[in-house]
């Protein structure tokens, strides 16, 4: 979506639409924050203010409202004004004289890329999750006041422009609801590149030394994914946000916004987010060009009030995801052996899955309003039905680079060709531009078959000549036995913990999540530990005599055990020079020289 950024010298009628904001955390450690707001110029006898019901990068339903207490409304004069409830989610205020000024209690204990967090070591804001708005008033600038006066050393870090202290600024209600601030005492780093301002932000409890070396790693990635794309970004006010919170109070997550990005973890870079956090600031960064400005049209205009579906995130996540090993090793982060090592678990997860006989890339992205952070109560069959078009697309982003190398072409350029037509001008693009994209690149021929084969079907590319192009190893015929799901012990015993894969021993013989184990060949389990050591020892044909535990009933259940379907991929020693030549092309540095 193109935003035009207002100007900042408003005219004196302009500037008396502004819709202004107050938030303070006296009850912080209690998790509350105190919001006031005033919308003045109202010009429909009935105001309705909402919450959000959705946030900018994520696809589910979020109720907001639920956390929204203590409502107040008065008019100019400090009158009070008639509250009604139309639904869950709104509030519609009647008999102003042209100015609402609202006030509200907010209550927020998860920090994350959805939602808010205000306890005594910061304020982790989620915008929508956090501000009532207007969808009558979308057009008018913003402004907040983040007011710290219980807070002395807290500092504010956001992608809203500073106006003067802690007062900042959007030019409208979308870029303020794509905004999420982190209010703490943070430390940062920054730096320029082409002019414009990089920052990283981190709340953490760790030492600046482990920032100094985290940094250097992110400048890394920028400067990889850069080379990819061929420039930056043009960053609204001519900067870069990242803000990380590494703390064991958050929630574990990564959110792209169009100029900044939430990064979370409760692994601190002085135990293992050094190296594991540093896959997301990656996945993330690679955001700021898909997905915030190479933007699917099914997500525009992203709607605040429902679920919002696309049939591209197999691309706008998935290809991003193929990005995010790729930029590590690129960067000399990971090396080329753990870049390998690291294909083996999503490759095994998206092709030993049944899921491709029910959805292809394209269906499997409309699941995303039932997956992206959504909850529900009632059991689903997921494991049978759905894989993640994270891993998906990140798969066959691989396979199209591979093929494109084959043919003496390569992604990166392709990635090039869809930001320059679509994503510079910020043009929403289809999946029909994609693949005519992919035609104007590479040959109708090759853009047909994969999108035909690979996009609008679920076959599986031929990735044992792919991986032999550029010296990887495809390897699959363990003689150990297989059985299927996974086991998990627990105080009675042992028990299958998810529903087994249609493909598995287990499902063609019976067997159910939860189901508890009993005896195996008449001998009675307790631990996993046995459980494991019985299937280490077993052979491809056994038969495992299993008695169970299901709905209070034992039964007797036969399982035959079969071939383990594991792939594994890895460098490949024997490759031609030419096999390795091109390995090194594709996983080296492309940093000019």
């Amino acid at each position: 979506m193109r935003i035009f950024l207002l100007l900042l010298f408003f005219t004196t009628a302009g500037f008396s639409q502004t819709v202004e904001y107050q938030i303070s955390f006296k009850n912080a450690v209690h998790h509350e924050a105190k919001i006031t707001a005033t919308f003045p110029k109202v010009e429909t006898d009935t105001l309705t203010l909402r919450m959000s019901r959705t946030s900018p990068g994520r696809y589910a339903l979020h109720e907001f409202a639920k956390n929204v207490y203590g409502v107040k409304a008065k008019d100019s004069k400090g009158q009070p004004v008639q509250i009604s409830r139309p639904d869950p989610y709104s509030w519609q205020i009647t008999g102003h004289d042209g100015t609402v000024k609202l006030e509200y209690t907010l209550f927020g204990n998860r920090a994350d890329g959805t939602y808010t967090q205000i306890d005594e070591t910061h304020a982790h804001l989620n915008i929508p999750a956090t501000f009532m708005y207007s969808e009558d008033l979308k057009e008018r600038p913003v402004e907040v006041n983040f007011d710290l006066e219980s807070q002395p050393d807290w500092k504010v870090a956001t992608q809203l422009k500073q106006l003067e202290g802690n007062k900042y600024y959007a030019p409208d209600l979308y870029y303020f609801m794509d905004s999420p601030t982190e209010i703490s005492d943070y430390d940062m780093r920054q730096f320029q590149m082409d002019g414009q301002n990089i920052r990283f932000v981190l709340h953490h409890q760790g030492t600046e030394a482990e920032l100094d070396e985290y940094f250097e790693k992110v400048k890394k990635i920028v400067a990889e994914q850069k080379a990819i794309f061929g420039e930056l970004p043009e960053f609204d006010f001519g900067e870069y946000t990242f803000l990380a919170c590494y703390m064991p109070n958050v929630s574990g997550d990564g959110m792209e916004h169009r100029n900044s990005t939430i990064l979370t973890s409760t692994r601190s870079l002085a135990e293992s987010g050094m190296d594991r956090n540093i896959g997301t600031v990656a996945h993330e960064f690679f955001h700021a060009w898909n997905v915030e400005r190479l933007r699917p049209l099914s997500l525009e205009p992203f709607d605040f009030t429902e679920a919002n579906m696309s049939g591209a995130l197999w691309f706008a996540e998935g290809f991003t995801s193929y990005y995010t090993p790729l930029t590590l090793v690129r960067g000399d982060i990971i090396s080329p052996e753990e870049y390998a090592k690291g294909l083996n678990g999503t490759f095994n997860y998206v092709w030993n899955s049944p899921g491709t006989r029910y959805f292809n890339p394209v269906e499997m992205s409309y699941q995303a309003p039932f997956v992206d952070a959504a909850t529900s109560v009632d059991p689903v069959n997921r494991e049978n039905t759905f894989i993640s078009y994270y891993s998906y697309g990140s798969m066959l982003g691989l396979a199209l680079d591979l093929k494109l190398r084959m043919e003496g072409l390569n992604l990166d350029d392709y990635m090039k060709l869809l930001w320059e037509t679509y994503g510079e001008p910020e043009k929403p693009y289809t999946l029909e531009d994609l693949e005519s994209s992919l035609a104007q690149y590479a040959g109708k021929d090759l853009a047909r078959i994969f999108f035909e084969n690979y996009i609008y079907d679920s076959k599986m590319p031929n990735y044992e000549e792919l991986f032999r192009s550029v010296g990887l190893k495809l390897e699959r015929g363990s003689e150990k036995a297989f059985f299927g799901p996974s086991v998990l012990e627990d105080t009675e015993g042992i028990y299958i913990s998810g529903n087994p894969a249609q493909n598995s021993p287990a499902y063609k013989a019976g067997l159910d999540k939860g189901d508890r184990i009993l005896k195996v060949n008449g001998k009675e389990l307790k631990t996993e530990k046995e459980w494991n050591e019985i299937l280490n020892n077993s052979k491809v044909g056994d038969t495992l005599k299993l008695e169970i535990l299901r709905f209070g009933t034992t039964k007797k259940i036969d399982v035959e055990l079969e071939k383990d379907p594991t792939y594994t991929i890895s460098l490949d020693e024997q490759a031609s020079k030419a096999a390795k030549k091109a390995r090194n092309k594709w996983l080296g540095n492309n940093l000019p020289r």
